[in-house]
């Protein structure tokens, strides 16, 4: 049978109900294995890497983010697929981070989670988790991952990770992608969207990155934004990249000091990255003037992206590589299916 490798990082779905105390604890999740008969009817031998101390989503950071990278990468060659149990907060910037931090990735990595714990009568995490196991073991006729990406795996879809926001902190639909069509729907059957799944070269090995430059910085624009408060981000010595909320298609005020501010951020070479407060739709910084000026001042496209995945790419593009112009033109190119160019 195939091998699934489950990471258990943390997060609500391992919290189970202590029966003396009645507070919320980690389960040990090879015991939870054991006792569901649930994983006794997936046709797939499962292992367990369970974190020494569970971390809750709120606290993930770019050292776990490598940290996942090298268990994966240690375990590739035993094992068909890995889902990695996440708390929901983070999970986007977690999935997103890692579809750059696998190069030519050739199996699937599914983070999935849940917004009851398991041990409760209503949870939504059993579906979630089993389903997620079953999709991480799925092969094609020729023996190939049906899904070589990292996804996110919820309520019934599987998402591409870098795609992929959270859009809900109560309901179980608690993930959706507004610009990219879902890789599959879960009802009574599988409903693959092959033709949006991504084509690795399953000839070339699955390079693993384990570095990221976290010295970037995200805000948003808003109508009475203060020079004063704004100057000192814009300006600062350590920030080599800048992710900017604009309006609609990617338009920003024309007020003369913001303006000023962001042509000299981009001439001391911080890339400024251009995305947009609207869940849907995409960046056209030459529709309208208040979008072309930011443009002309050395602004980048972010296209379609998601704030996960423009922050995340940056932070892998500063890692690796020293030139700007080289960064800004990786920008706007999709590296891992982040974005419509």
């Amino acid at each position: 049978m195939n091998k699934v490798l489950l990471i258990y990082t943390g997060g609500t779905i391992g919290m189970g109900k202590n029966p003396l105390t009645g507070a919320l604890e980690p389960l040990d999740f090879n015991l939870l294995v054991d006792s569901m008969p649930e994983f006794k009817l997936i046709k797939a031998d499962i292992d367990v890497y369970q974190f020494s101390a569970p971390i809750d989503s709120s606290d993930m950071a770019p050292a776990q983010w490598a940290q996942l990278v090298r268990i994966v990468s240690t375990n590739y060659e035993d094992y068909d697929g890995f889902v990695i149990l996440h708390g929901t907060d983070t999970m986007a910037y977690t999935a997103s981070a890692l579809s750059f931090m696998f190069e030519n990735l050739t199996k699937p990595i599914i983070l999935t989670g849940s917004q009851l714990p398991i041990g409760q009568l209503r949870t939504d995490g059993k579906e979630n988790l089993v389903t997620s196991i079953e999709l991480a073991s799925l092969k094609n006729q020729d023996g190939r991952a049906r899904v070589p990406e990292v996804c996110i795996y919820f309520s019934g879809h599987l998402i591409r990770g870098n795609r992929a926001t959270k859009i809900d902190a109560d309901g179980f639909h608690a993930f959706e992608s507004f610009n990219y069509p879902h890789l599959c729907d879960a009802g009574v059957n599988f409903v693959f969207q092959d033709h949006h799944i991504l084509k690795p070269d399953f000839d070339k090995p699955m390079i693993p990155h384990l570095t990221l430059n976290p010295n970037v910085v995200l805000f948003s624009l808003f109508p009475g934004i203060q020079e004063h408060i704004l100057h000192n981000v814009l300006l600062s010595k350590e920030v080599r990249g800048i992710v900017m909320r604009t309006f609609g298609s990617g338009n920003a005020p024309q007020t003369p000091w913001l303006v000023q501010a962001l042509k000299k951020s981009t001439m001391r070479g911080i890339v400024v990255v251009n995305i947009s407060q609207c869940v849907a739709g995409t960046v056209a910084m030459g529709r309208y003037d208040t979008g072309y000026q930011l443009k002309d001042n050395g602004v980048v496209s972010g296209y379609d992206s998601t704030v996960e995945a423009a922050i995340t790419k940056m932070m892998f593009l500063l890692a690796h590589h020293s030139d700007v112009s080289t960064i800004r033109n990786l920008m706007n190119k999709s590296l891992a299916g982040e974005i419509s160019v």
